[in-house]
């Protein structure tokens, strides 16, 4: 068995910039169930940004907006809107994981460097992946204080971190542009030693109207899955085209986050005033019959519209939010998994025709 040069110990955390950070957590806090747990700014000596740590379960968010208008984080919110700027991955060494990375081709962001203050020391380094988007090796192993140095811990008002039943991150997929996705899917081979462990061609993922193209790749252990999207020919502009459209080039596209018990937490996230994509009704005629038996309900998923599909290890329901902010961009799934190690590819049709219903809507399709 060959040595595996990139171990990676799980998602450590996703950094969102954008416009008002301060709002952000709010939503974060009350629409999904999000415990502020830490932060950063003017207040504790960090002069140029404020950033607002929000955890649930396993998942990890930072909201991070900057002070003044001249600033990277501006530029970057302009353009892109808010969005996904780091992936951030919890390795054993950060030096070395950037050292091999580098080593094999990737770009660097930041160099190694570690950090110190009472609670111990954490060290990271970064390199840059699809659009501006960036991977940061973070190694905590030295480090028990809140987030990392820097930070102080804060408690959120009036939220009282029972959560939403959200357990951890499954899978963070990437629009890149038409023709680069086998680019990327190169990059994640040669620099993370992943595998492409599904394909979707556009005969797979299509409607009337458009088309994409997918591949998903994955560490060893499948703990880490990057779905990468580009657009295919098709009649009119697809969802994948929109988003590149909007968001100023490749970017992170969706986030989907895992729960073990989809139903209590849609309800919940829907009471919190989440709106969701919707699904005809046509969808569950068939659904019972191409699923097969299941350990919930499908009038509970026909009433909250959450998708079901099968694969040869098991099952997955699934459902899609509608996106998280003005610009046809981020949004978020809600996916429980029972066995099945796919990504819905049954629903994919119902999917992109939701898709494409909001894309009329706007005057984008």
């Amino acid at each position: 068995m060959t040595e595996d040069f990139m171990p990676l110990l799980g998602w450590d955390y996703l950094e969102l910039w954008v416009g008002n950070a301060k709002q952000s957590a709010y939503f974060y806090e009350h629409a999904l169930g999000f415990t502020r747990t830490a932060y950063a700014g003017p207040e504790t000596g960090v002069r140029d940004r404020a950033s607002y740590v929000l955890e649930q379960g396993e998942i990890r968010v930072v909201l991070t907006s900057a002070v003044r208008e001249e600033h990277e984080i501006t530029r970057h919110q302009a353009k892109h809107g808010d969005g996904v700027r780091d992936i951030a991955l919890t390795v054993p060494d950060a030096t070395e994981a950037y050292r091999q990375a580098v080593q094999r081709g990737a770009r660097s962001v930041a160099e190694p460097n570690s950090v110190e203050d009472d609670f111990g020391t954490i060290e990271t380094a970064a390199i840059a992946t699809y659009g501006d988007t960036i991977h940061t090796f973070v190694n905590r192993a030295d480090y028990a204080g809140p987030f990392k140095p820097g930070f102080v811990s804060m408690s959120s008002n009036g939220n009282r971190g029972a959560g939403l039943g959200l357990t951890n991150i499954d899978h963070v997929v990437g629009n890149v542009e038409l023709g680069k996705m086998d680019t990327w899917v190169e990059f994640y081979e040669t620099v993370f030693g992943m595998t492409n462990i599904l394909h979707f061609g556009d005969d797979q993922i299509q409607t009337e109207y458009s088309a994409l193209m997918s591949k998903v790749m994955s560490d060893g252990e499948g703990k880490i899955k990057f779905p990468i999207n580009e657009p295919a020919e098709g009649k009119r502009k697809s969802q994948i085209e929109e988003y590149i459209e909007f968001y100023g080039g490749a970017g992170a596209q969706h986030i989907a986050l895992a729960t073990t018990d989809i139903v209590r937490t849609v309800e919940t996230l829907k009471e919190h005033g989440m709106i969701f994509l919707d699904t005809p009704d046509s969808y569950y005629d068939e659904v019972v019959g191409r699923v097969g038996e299941i350990d919930e309900d499908y009038d509970d998923l026909h009433r909250h519209k959450i998708l079901a599909d099968r694969d040869d290890d098991g099952y997955l329901l699934q459902i899609f939010t509608k996106t998280a902010q003005d610009r046809p961009t981020l949004f978020f799934e809600v996916i429980e998994r029972h066995g099945a190690t796919s990504f819905g590819e049954g629903n994919f049709k119902a999917l992109f025709e939701a898709i494409e219903r909001e894309q009329a809507l706007r005057g984008n399709l």
